[in-house]
């Protein structure tokens, strides 16, 4: 029966540091807009990175600063006055 020797191979299950690389198709206007947010040392990687960090941002922030489904400080007082006063 043959035997192989394993000692000589290493097991690479994991890519941890591997990036696929992908493509998406943009017409050239959209490729003008997304390259003057960057300098010409940026790439669209970074670029669009950046540009996803600034929307995540905002988003919270529109969240945590929504007016929906809130009341006044005047409103708020009201009805603890009126709660809690018995």
């Amino acid at each position: 029966m043959l035997q192989m020797k394993t000692d000589n191979y290493k097991y690479y299950g994991g890519y941890t540091n591997y990036k696929m690389s992908s493509t998406i198709q943009l017409s050239h206007e959209t490729k003008k807009l997304i390259g003057t947010f960057g300098t010409k040392d940026d790439t669209y990687e970074t670029i669009i990175k950046r540009l996803y960090s600034m929307a995540v941002k905002e988003q919270l922030r529109e969240l945590l600063m929504s007016s929906e489904d809130t009341i006044s400080i005047e409103e708020a007082r009201k009805r603890h006055a009126e709660k809690w006063s018995e």
